[in-house]
């Protein structure tokens, strides 16, 4: 769904990109120190219960993952080994997000319930990228879905935002309808790698 936008923010964000890579600045180390912040940001402000600082010190970094790949594409120097460095910081990035959620939710609300749908909200979510990795390495194409990667984290920084700001439970709506989107998801990409599955055993029988 927000893969439209994306060349509206590589317009607004590239005299940012071209200024670093003046700066001798790599698309690596973007990636690498957008992601440690990711974490630090969402680790140590999370849990605390600062909700709307944690994501305004992640929403800053999360822009790296789209900083990095325009600053190899501008020095026409993306490779396979970029991509991999990217998609594997991505997991580890949003697995801090909804980790420090769970925490929020263990140390300042005391809910096991929560911290548990939360860890749903999680698991489902790597699932669902690791179902598209996984089927892509094969050969098959898996895309779209009721919730991508990109949709998730802005839903999940959007309502934890809002929880910060007062407003009662939009955080545990937030992550309940994230679980089950994301279960939704992985059986769509399941569906979908198995219905390409079954015409390539015809094909080849």
């Amino acid at each position: 769904m927000l893969e439209r936008f994306r060349g509206a923010w590589a317009a607004i964000l590239s005299p940012v990109a071209r200024a670093l890579i003046r700066a001798g600045v790599s698309p690596d180390l973007v990636t690498i120190l957008g992601t440690v912040g990711v974490v630090i940001g969402a680790l140590v402000c999370f849990p605390r219960g600062w909700l709307w600082q944690g994501v305004l010190v992640v929403t800053l970094f999360v822009f790296s993952d789209m900083l990095d790949g325009l600053m190899a594409k501008i020095t026409n120097s993306a490779s396979k080994w970029g991509a991999f460095l990217d998609s594997t910081s991505d997991r580890l990035g949003d697995a801090a997000v909804f980790g420090g959620i769970l925490l929020f939710f263990v140390y300042e609300r005391g809910s096991a319930l929560w911290a548990g749908i939360a860890l749903a909200a999680l698991v489902f979510g790597q699932w669902t990228s690791y179902v598209k990795a996984r089927a892509e390495s094969l050969g098959f194409t898996c895309t779209g879905g009721l919730a991508a990667r990109a949709d998730r984290m802005v839903l999940v920084l959007v309502g934890t935002f809002v929880a910060g700001l007062g407003v009662p439970y939009v955080l545990e709506v937030t992550v309940s309808a994230l679980a089950i989107a994301s279960m939704i998801t992985v059986a769509q990409r399941i569906a979908q790698v198995r219905r390409q599955a079954k015409v390539a055993d015809v094909e080849t029988a």
